[in-house]
């Protein structure tokens, strides 16, 4: 805990000062006032991460969680558990969708091993820090101890900030893969909103109507036997969580410490992302959510955030893709901030519209 503890310390806030005089210039700017609507607010709130008015991007990683949950055993998926090894193999040879779109968006993918349940090649390039093969099933107990789900958070804050410290990755994305993730993402968002299991579930990778009704009941199950308390996100986590759900949470917390921006994909993501903020609000400073997901709970996920996705695509993959997308965003934003000419600079008559 002591070293959770410090990694929250060293969170603070983003600057505001460097926020106003991000919005004097884009107010300044050869256009009409507020006429690149939130690409302007994305540019200021660049700044004000990075304390600039030069805010460059720079090298772009995406970290791809990988999990499988005990709580597959209860068929809440529509694909066997031994899938998400398939789709790490699938990752690692260039195949995936997330692989296609970090490279149009000049990104890199790494994959972690947070806790597949299989034993992954050993010539296959991935990052092993597994916590164990699979997480127990929430429908019958606890996810992980307390102890691990802090040790998972210290994971994917290290992994941040060597990629930072050690690459010089300035611009973070962060993605997942696990068969039957939905499940425990539903509870944690069920567990921290007090929402009905019923109006946050979706439908995972394709389930059909007799599954559904399988999987609430597996979700209503997990709360009645866990009973994380609202109040306690940690708890929260290793009750109803997973392995890579706490890696994503924990690479929000690195880069927040870092004073970099990071960006959560859909669902998976954004459930570590909201256990992030719930240990230190501060963290969401540094944080922007790529795009709505078709899962419906990601809507209370966000509203709770209380933040506006960059994007709405109707999409629901995973892997890191909506952070691939939204990479291109976050940039173009920056350079509108950095190269766009000012009237003074240019000797354009401004009428202050």
């Amino acid at each position: 805990m002591e070293k959770l503890d410090r990694l929250l310390e060293r969170i603070e806030p983003a600057s505001k000062d460097w926020e106003a005089k991000a919005w004097e210039r884009l107010h300044a700017q050869i256009r009409p006032r507020d006429s690149l609507g939130r690409l302007e607010v994305i540019a200021a709130r660049l700044a004000a991460i990075k304390r600039s008015l030069t805010p460059a991007v720079g090298r772009k990683i995406i970290f791809t969680m990988a999990g499988d949950h005990g709580v597959a055993a209860e068929g809440v998926s529509a694909y066997p558990q031994e899938v998400t090894a398939q789709m790490v193999g699938s990752f690692v040879r260039g195949w995936a969708s997330i692989n296609i779109l970090a490279v149009h968006c000049g990104a890199a993918v790494r994959v972690v091993d947070c806790g597949v349940a299989s034993d992954l090649p050993p010539e296959w390039p991935v990052l092993r820090r597994k916590l164990g093969k699979g997480t127990g099933n929430i429908a019958v107990g606890p996810a992980m101890s307390r102890e691990v789900a802090i040790q998972g958070l210290t994971i994917g804050a290290e992994i941040v900030r060597d990629a930072h410290m050690k690459e010089g990755y300035l611009l973070f994305g962060t993605g997942d893969m696990g068969i039957g993730n939905t499940t425990p993402s539903t509870a944690i968002i069920a567990a921290l909103s007090g929402k009905s299991v019923r109006e946050l579930t979706g439908r995972g990778t394709g389930i059909d109507d007799v599954a559904f009704e399988r999987k609430v009941r597996v979700i209503e199950r997990a709360l009645a036997v866990n009973r994380p308390d609202p109040n306690d996100p940690l708890g929260v986590l290793a009750g109803v969580g997973g392995f890579e759900i706490a890696a994503l949470g924990g690479a929000v917390l690195g880069a927040a410490a870092l004073r970099v921006p990071i960006i959560c994909d859909g669902f998976i993501a954004t459930a570590g992302a909201l256990v992030a903020c719930r240990l230190e609000p501060k963290a969401a400073e540094y944080l922007f959510v790529s795009h709505r997901s078709r899962e419906v709970g990601h809507t209370a996920m966000v509203d709770m955030l209380g933040m506006l996705p960059i994007l709405d695509l109707d999409m629901r993959l995973g892997e890191g893709t909506g952070s691939a997308l939204a990479m291109n965003i976050v940039e173009a934003a920056a350079k509108v901030l950095i190269e766009c000419k000012t009237f003074d600079e240019a000797g354009v008559t401004d009428t202050g519209h």
